[in-house]
């Protein structure tokens, strides 16, 4: 295991009770390094979307247990936000709520000439991911796919 996934796996951990506390889902945890700079992320959710106050009643908490854990070595920026209505679909439950909904899918290669596809989400598991695309499933393993989120129609 990477320092990187000890120390998203370590924060996972504390924010997990601190978010369901409060009501919310903890969608996703990231430690990544941009522009030069560490950032711990939190993305938090319920229903009817996240709030700035939500985020930071969250992130009080947060800070306090991650300064008396002290388990992260760089000097990083903490941050704890809502994932958007773009987010990624990483986890069993991002896929199972997801299911009969339009989504975007980018592949790391072309296939058949395009990286890009849409289609309703129609059936998942550990290895593919199966959309209706204008009436035609199309199966795609899920080491192919750089990218699927949900759709957002205009």
């Amino acid at each position: 295991m990477s320092r990187r996934e000890e120390y998203q796996q370590r924060a996972e951990a504390l924010l997990t009770p601190i978010v369901e506390e409060q009501g919310f889902e903890l969608v996703d945890v990231e430690y990544v390094k941009e522009a030069g700079c560490w950032y711990l992320r939190g993305y938090i959710d319920k229903p009817g979307g996240i709030t700035v106050n939500d985020c930071e009643a969250v992130s009080r908490i947060f800070s306090d247990k991650l300064d008396e854990q002290d388990f992260i070595e760089d000097s990083y920026i903490m941050e704890i936000s809502s994932p958007g209505l773009d987010r990624p679909l990483k986890k069993e439950k991002d896929f199972a709520r997801s299911l009969g909904k339009l989504v975007e899918i980018r592949t790391y290669r072309p296939i058949e000439k395009q990286k890009e596809f849409c289609g309703v989400l129609t059936a998942y598991d550990g290895n593919s991911v199966t959309i209706d695309e204008d009436g035609q499933n199309r199966v795609f393993d899920r080491k192919e796919i750089a990218l699927i989120r949900l759709a957002i129609q205009f």
